[in-house]
């Protein structure tokens, strides 16, 4: 076999029109077709079978089809048909719901749903692809996105800042990159909390087994991940779950949902994390009904950025903007308010 480099991350990322992916050492025998599908977001089978029919899916260099199963340390490529393009940009007209703007920055209050820069399956009504219509001449940030300073999940809602200017730009990236600006967000979890608040820290890395998951790597296996530090204070126990606020002081990718998962408390309908299973409560009928209909109610994870604070880059006053938690998690902590009030009576 080749010795081929292992890719990182940051090359990863960018490995839109092919996809490279080592088997780790204890993985069981799987087909391929069902293995990627836990490894190429929004691939479905169908595409990855196609790419197979069409020889386009190796294993150790050799073109494989759909049933070929995968052993521990297969060292596999993906290339698709028809690679879609990241960099082509269209402007849309989208409405953007600004809180805040001046000369220098906005701050966008972004729905749940809405995909912030466009990347692998979403290269249409992003975030993005919204401000380059609304707005011209936006700064790259160093990964060539017009605006942005920090992204938040296509499924979190909450406030984002987003630079205008070159300076701007500058002076936010190092205020996220030094930790100096203030990032609150609200949670509904799975669980009752035992602690009133506390600290989690374990580094975050990708899942060895489900590269569309992220997980926690600690002692001998920290150095496969980064250093993640969240801070949370429960502000409402509701029974089977609970209320939390968390507050970030590093911004790694789905670090709330990681860190809380890591400590047994999975984001509520979390579905990408297990949270979309009734993972505590009863068994009865009823009580599974309720849990169903909070789940039609509240479609995604739990998730709200409320607050952002930051150092304005002109001024240099500090600024902080807050955001209401959305209906869909309002009417959801309606339904347990009024669950955890009469399972007590």
């Amino acid at each position: 076999m080749p010795n081929i480099p292992p890719i990182s991350d940051d090359e990863e990322n960018e490995l839109y029109e092919h996809h490279a992916f080592r088997v780790v050492a204890g993985q069981q025998p799987l087909r391929i077709d069902k293995y990627l599908m836990n490894f190429i977001e929004n691939a479905t089978r169908n595409k990855i079978q196609a790419a197979a029919k069409d020889g386009s899916i190796f294993v150790n260099d050799v073109p494989v089809k759909s049933n070929y199963k995968v052993k521990p340390n297969d060292y596999i490529t993906v290339k698709f048909e028809h690679p879609p393009h990241e960099n082509l940009l269209i402007a849309e007209d989208i409405p953007i719901d600004i809180v805040y703007e001046d000369d220098d920055l906005l701050v966008v209050n972004k729905p749940a749903g809405m995909v912030v820069h466009p990347g692998h399956g979403n290269y249409s009504g992003t975030l993005i692809n919204g401000l380059i219509f609304h707005f011209e001449n936006l700064p790259n940030n160093s990964s060539e996105r017009p605006g942005l300073v920090h992204r938040i999940d296509k499924d979190t809602s909450g406030l984002l800042v987003v630079a205008k200017t070159e300076q701007a730009m500058a002076h936010l990236s190092n205020q996220f990159a030094k930790k100096t600006s203030e990032r609150e967000y609200v949670a509904l979890v799975w669980g009752n909390i035992k602690e009133d608040e506390g600290t989690i820290e374990g580094n975050i890395g990708r899942h060895p087994k489900n590269r569309l998951q992220n997980t926690v790597f600690l002692e001998d296996e920290e150095e496969k991940g980064k250093p993640a530090i969240t801070h949370f204070k429960v502000l409402e126990r509701l029974g089977y779950v609970t209320l939390v606020s968390c507050k970030l002081e590093t911004g790694r990718t789905h670090q709330i949902r990681v860190h809380m998962k890591h400590i047994g408390h999975t984001l509520f309908n979390d579905e990408r994390y297990g949270g979309e299973r009734i993972l505590k409560g009863t068994t009865f009928t009823k009580y599974k009904q309720f849990v169903e209909n909070c789940f039609k109610i509240l479609p995604r994870q739990a998730l709200h950025a409320k607050t952002l604070g930051f150092v304005h880059p002109t001024t240099g006053e500090f600024m902080k903007f807050e955001s209401e938690i959305p209906e869909d998690i309002a009417q959801c902590l309606e339904k347990w308010r009024h669950y955890a009030k009469h399972a007590n009576d």
